[in-house]
């Protein structure tokens, strides 16, 4: 066989082997963008249907598929909690995130659910708390982290959002990066856990003061004020809405040029849709520095639209302000969405869109209209538990707090004065079950034990976290909430008004549909794993999905 003949053989040897390897190489997206908006209720994607482009949530709804029953499956239903379960498959007895904030049953301190004081945050111009930051306290794995694990940590991961918490969460523990919105600065930041030092496109973007830049357009309707339906009459504005020092009532438009000088750039912007602009630069700005769906593995972008939350918190989720700013965000995601098309290809990545919870009705609103419900404040109850107690045991102080709808109880308190633990708990709910607005007290510990439809005790049992979670568990009458004012709003309770959430996934192996089985807040993850061929979380008990495409 003769010198030409022998390359020309290994020449075809060397093809076959590389088109045979080639062939069989896992298919994978590209990049998988989790999406996450802030206190979005399942039926705004349809409340403002009719009003929304063709490219934002209809895009997702026509092209993609659609879980129509994807519901919160524990209590209470907060912002650290739901991000956290989204991506671990998992619930707070197992992933530890109880809440924003929670408290160490066995020292009585209080913890926010992402600071961690052996780092610094990076971006600052001081030591500030806002850059302590790190997935420390979510004590299982997300399927960012499993994505990594399985490509031998060669995927790229980065989460973005204006709170840290809804960056840091999803992003897991292994992240390339986090990045969230400093206020008071109005930088983007991030800690030592992940870098030294900001990459250069992050703090060019920070030098083009963009909150200042947006905040100077003002805030102006979309369309004719006459048209927004959806909505009271712009008449009322104020009525339900929580003003801001020295602009209250509010007004729309909102003179956001004139407001940031005495409210601060960074502070106001995320109380606007312009919040949802500077989120979605800095997702687009990611995906280009950092090559995201360039590589040979696939990459996952986790982005949290926070704005949602804090102007629902402030004006209501029945305000011609949410109608607009929902408007709004269709197209910012509609961008988005054409983005990825054009930089990353149709088909070639997987997005889905969730929220981490929904949204109460403001009480005032709703008894106009014949609706039961109100707010309260969870301090009130500790002040009169405390004082009823004092009573009855000739100590006080015997409760820590009233907070994330439980009761923490003053362990040392207790056991100082010799009190027997059960016998107090019962007299905790039998007081607590006479008050105004109060359904059930439930020990926590007996859930079994009460009455409770098996819906409710489930998510009470996936909600409690002996060690960072009071032992007597607040069921409150559908409609009430725990809100300091009449104005604004918030979520929390077990009711579809905060635990009814959207789940559309779109892209890459979506077929389009929509299914009316209800599914859970612990299988949007397992149906991820599932489709990218990756192990679950290490947490999980949710379950794939994926055969309810067929």
């Amino acid at each position: 066989m003769n010198l030409k003949r022998i390359i020309l053989l290994s020449s075809l040897f060397l093809c076959i082997s590389s088109c045979f390897a080639q062939n069989n190489k896992l298919d994978r997206p590209k990049l998988v963008v989790g999406i996450v908006i802030d206190q979005m209720r399942w039926d705004y994607l349809y409340r403002y249907y009719d009003r929304y482009s063709d490219k934002g949530f209809r895009r997702l709804l026509n092209d993609g598929f659609s879980f129509e029953n994807c519901m919160v499956n524990y209590i209470p239903s907060y912002t650290a909690i739901g991000h956290s379960t989204i991506y671990t498959g998992s619930v707070p007895t197992l992933h530890s995130i109880t809440g924003n904030d929670f408290i160490d049953q066995s020292t009585g301190v209080s913890h926010y659910c992402t600071e961690d004081n052996s780092v610094n945050g990076v971006g600052l111009l001081s030591d500030a708390k806002t850059g302590k930051m790190s997935p420390k306290n979510l004590k299982v794995t997300t399927v960012t982290d499993q994505l990594k694990y399985a490509t031998n940590f060669r995927s790229k991961v980065i989460g973005v959002a204006l709170k840290d918490r809804g960056s840091i969460l999803p992003a897991g523990h292994a992240a390339d990066a986090a990045y969230w919105f400093d206020s008071k600065s109005g930088n983007w930041i991030t800690s030592t856990y992940y870098m030294e030092k900001l990459p250069q496109w992050v703090e060019k973007y920070n030098k083009q003061k963009m909150p200042e830049k947006y905040l100077e357009q003002d805030w102006k309707p979309l369309y004719s004020l006459d048209t927004y339906i959806q909505s009271p009459d712009i008449s009322t504005l104020g009525k339900y809405e929580e003003g801001f020092k020295g602009y209250d009532p509010l007004s729309f438009p909102m003179k956001t040029s004139k407001m940031m000088k005495s409210l601060g750039a960074g502070y106001l912007v995320t109380m606007t849709p312009y919040g949802n602009e500077i989120t979605a630069d800095m997702a687009k700005l990611a995906i280009e520095n950092e090559q995201l769906g360039k590589h040979d593995d696939t990459d996952f972008l986790a982005i949290s639209f926070s704005s949602p939350d804090k102007m629902g918190h402030r004006y209501s989720i029945n305000t011609i302000l949410m109608e607009d700013a929902y408007l709004r965000l269709d197209l910012q995601i509609g961008d988005l969405l054409t983005y990825l098309d054009q930089n990353i290809g149709k088909g070639q990545y997987l997005v889905f869109l969730t929220a981490d919870h929904g949204g109460t009705p403001n009480a005032k609103f709703m008894n106009e209209h014949g609706i039961l419900g109100k707010a309260f404040n969870e301090s009130d109850y500790k002040f009169k538990l405390n004082n009823y107690l004092a009573t009855v045991y000739g100590k006080e102080n015997l409760i820590r707090d009233v907070m994330n709808d439980q009761i923490h109880i003053n362990y040392n308190a207790i056991e100082e004065a010799h009190i027997d633990l059960q016998k107090f708990k019962e007299c905790c709910i039998s007081f607590m079950e006479k008050q105004d607005g109060v359904r059930y007290a439930v020990d926590a510990k007996r859930v079994s034990e009460t009455t409770l439809p098996d819906i409710i005790k489930q998510k009470i049992t996936n909600g409690y976290n002996y060690k960072l979670s009071g032992e007597i568990i607040l069921i409150f009458d559908s409609g009430w909430y725990d809100f300091a004012s009449d104005r604004g709003g918030t979520h929390g309770t077990w009711t579809p008004d905060d635990a009814h959430i959207p789940f559309v996934m779109m892209g890459w192996n979506v077929p389009k549909g929509s299914t009316s089985k209800e599914v859970y807040m612990t299988d949007i993850t397992p149906t991820i794993a599932s489709m990218l061929h990756i192990q679950m979380p290490n947490g999980a008990i949710g379950k794939s999905r994926q055969y309810l495409f067929k």
